[in-house]
């Protein structure tokens, strides 16, 4: 243990119950503060932008235009209309 921690050790416990809680609180505090904060949540048409742009460009060639259209010849082999 350093000559620090061990200072703060005996200063700590020469504290009262109420004092050393006080304490505790304040250090809690301290590190929530030197944690990074989080990451700003991304929206829906983020989250699909950054995955398909992971797609190359020639799977998105393959990628039927008709889809809505024949969705259920795509799924199910139905007729294409």
């Amino acid at each position: 243990m350093s000559a620090i921690e061990e200072s703060v050790l005996e200063d700590f416990r020469a504290l009262t119950a109420e004092q050393q809680r006080e304490v505790l609180e304040f250090m809690q505090r301290l590190k929530q503060l030197a944690q990074p904060p989080p990451e700003p949540k991304k929206t829906i048409w983020e989250k699909i932008e950054e995955i398909s742009s992971r797609v190359p460009p020639e799977a998105w060639a393959e990628v039927p235009t008709d889809g809505s259209m024949n969705v259920d010849h795509y799924l199910y082999g139905a007729p294409k209309k």
